[in-house]
């Protein structure tokens, strides 16, 4: 085997046909990595018929004296099965790693251990992937474990929604939870719209605090990715929110005079009217909250005619799946739940245009006992989404002495 430097477009034209090809995995992401202090690498794995087999974009900085870390995003672009390959990959990689003053090289693969349903339960699982984590063990990759929460560079679960059905379908499959939530925002006049790259200064007011990422990251995303790279703003529409709150409170009024009509009528005639004060007491109840609703509305549409930006995403598309990078909203208007009509909206749009799937990104492993993370698992596979496990991440040790000394002093 011969492991030899390829330009970006040999890499990318590999990469974009292997079956981990992702976009971590790609030209566009070393872009972004040198926002961040990273230079880049690009490697060819070629056999003795010199045939390329393998590749990888290789991350990599200085991180004490004239030492080095490497990343290789989502793993190498190979054969993980064939042990005499990753073997021989290895030594090769480890040798010329350890000539230019590594210390390790961190890789996450992109090889999935299971899918699963959102309590936890087994859909189908890789029969390879016992033997997969054997062979990197034997060649000395040394494996973070099976975490269920965010310990890793990268979350190992996410949540994917397949968009394989009709959108009437999917919205059928949602959770109860997050169909109401999405109810309610279009209730409260929220509506979603695509904006611009110029927009980004809007979107990072929601979601600077969730990430210790600069905005010049986020602009790195889009100059790399351009127009795969999509921006999604959620707005209170005051027109809309005044209009449906009025039709909903006068709606549940004509309802509820009729209720109270009725009610009148069978006290009269000595009928048991015990269920009709029920629901005569549920629909006093709506009638307070659509009354409220509009006031609300009617302040909004007097003090921000031109509505309200409450929170946005930064999605990014892949081949056949569209990827949401990061979210985030506005606390003031948590009750108007955009990120989940945004979320849906994303899924719609996605579906028209015919993607496969849409990433929901990070979730956690814990799916029966109550931790921090539940409400996320909940929203994000309440979207009729899947728990996908990956392997997890490994440590390939260059230069095991400063590599002690480095992680012993927590500077690694």
């Amino acid at each position: 085997m011969k492991i030899i430097a390829l330009t970006e477009t040999e890499f990318d034209k590999f990469a974009s046909n292997h079956k981990y090809r992702n976009f971590y995995q790609t030209s566009n992401y070393a872009k972004v990595m040198k926002v961040e202090g990273f230079e880049s690498a690009y490697l060819g794995f070629y056999n003795n018929s010199n045939d390329l087999i393998g590749a990888s974009l290789i991350l990599h900085k200085k991180v004490w004296l004239n030492y080095k870390i490497a990343y290789a995003p989502f793993g190498f672009l190979i054969d993980y099965s064939n042990n005499d390959l990753i073997e021989e990959m290895t030594y090769k990689l480890k040798k010329l790693l350890l000539k230019q003053r590594f210390i390790y090289l961190k890789i996450n693969p992109l090889i999935h251990c299971a899918e699963r349903k959102k309590n936890g339960d087994i859909i189908s699982y890789n029969p390879e992937i016992n033997d997969i984590l054997e062979i990197l063990k034997r060649n000395h990759y040394r494996h973070h474990g099976f975490n269920k929460f965010f310990e890793n560079q990268k979350p190992r679960w996410t949540a994917i929604t397949k968009l394989t059905i009709s959108n009437n379908k999917i919205y059928q499959l949602l959770s109860k939870q997050v169909r109401n939530k999405i109810n309610k925002a279009n209730r409260n006049g929220v509506d979603i719209y695509k904006a611009t790259h110029e927009d980004l200064t809007i979107l990072y007011e929601f979601i600077k605090r969730k990430q210790k990422k600069s905005i010049n990251y986020y602009q790195a995303l889009l100059d790399a990715f351009q127009e795969k790279a999509e921006i999604y703003l959620a707005y209170i529409n005051p027109e809309k929110y005044v209009r449906l709150s009025k039709a909903y409170y006068e709606q549940e009024l004509e309802k509820n005079e009729a209720f109270n009509d009725t009610l009148q009528e069978r006290t009269r005639k000595g009928q048991d009217v015990s269920k009709l004060i029920n629901t005569k007491m549920e629909s006093d109840k709506k009638l307070g909250i659509y009354q409220a609703s509009l006031m609300k509305a009617t302040t909004i549409f007097q003090e921000h005619p031109k509505g309200i930006i409450i929170g946005g995403a930064l999605i990014i598309k892949y081949t056949n799946g569209a990827n949401l990078i990061i979210e985030g909203f506005d606390k003031n208007y948590q009750d108007y739940n955009p990120n989940y009509l945004l979320k849906w909206e994303l899924i719609k749009k996605f579906n028209d245009e015919n993607y496969q799937y849409f990433n929901l990104n990070g979730i956690v492993g814990e799916f029966n006992q109550k931790n921090k993370y539940s409400g996320l698992n909940e929203m994000k596979l309440g979207f009729n989404a899947s728990a996908i496990e990956y392997i997890g991440e490994f440590d390939l040790i260059i230069n095991k002495t400063v590599y002690n000394i480095l992680h012993r002093n927590r500077i690694i």
